[in-house]
């Protein structure tokens, strides 16, 4: 599999922290105490979203500040077009934004409306679903995307602890890395161990 650059960023240290502890031994994984608008230029940004494309508070509304409010009638369009108005967790996609410094968005939502989310798997379906949207990009198109800046999943609004946003965002990562060369039950239950469990203690409820 073609290798990306991912960059995590936050602007406090504990999540940063968190990142670096979780991530790791993952290759290609640079961490950023910062924040969006003062990011180097990079291939994609992969903004923590809601189903429904209203990009008004958290990271959206800085990501629509920088391109402009074209961008969010774009992931509108997108969401009403392809999706009939709801696009479901774990989904994503990318748009162009016209912008020589961040060419691309991914869209990805973390959850159907603003909430909390801890206890649930959502922050790796969000992550998961980026990765997929990034490498099936990667695979039909000229233009690659290389370098691609994820924020903290779940960290604001979700109210998910530091450390298990991190660790889901890194399982998901972990499993982009891997993937399998067969499918049976026993790869499903370690993938689903992996998900759901922090190490012995379950974090993760059904």
């Amino acid at each position: 599999m073609d290798s990306i650059k991912i960059w995590l960023i936050h602007p406090n240290q504990k999540m940063c922290q968190a990142f670096q502890t979780r991530f790791a031994g993952l290759p290609e994984v640079r961490v950023l105490q910062t924040c969006f608008e003062d990011l180097e230029p990079h291939d994609c940004f992969v903004t923590a979203a809601n189903s429904f494309g209203i990009m008004t508070a958290g990271i959206d509304a800085a990501v629509v500040r920088y391109f402009g409010e074209e961008l969010m009638q774009k992931v509108q369009f997108r969401i009403m077009n392809n999706y009939l108005g709801e696009q479901p967790v774990g989904s994503a996609f990318l748009v162009e934004t016209n912008h020589p410094s961040i060419p691309y968005v991914c869209h990805a939502p973390t959850m159907r409306v603003p909430g909390g989310i801890d206890g649930t798997d959502k922050v790796y379906m969000a992550t998961w679903g980026a990765l997929l949207a990034i490498y099936q990009h990667n695979q039909n198109n000229q233009r690659q995307i290389e370098t691609v800046a994820f924020p903290a999943f779940g960290a604001g609004f979700g109210g998910v602890p530091y450390a298990e946003v991190a660790r889901q965002m890194a399982a998901a990562y972990d499993h982009f890395l891997n993937p399998p060369h067969r499918l049976d039950w026993d790869w499903v239950a370690r993938r689903q161990k992996s998900i759901c469990y922090d190490g012995n203690r379950q974090v993760v409820r059904g």
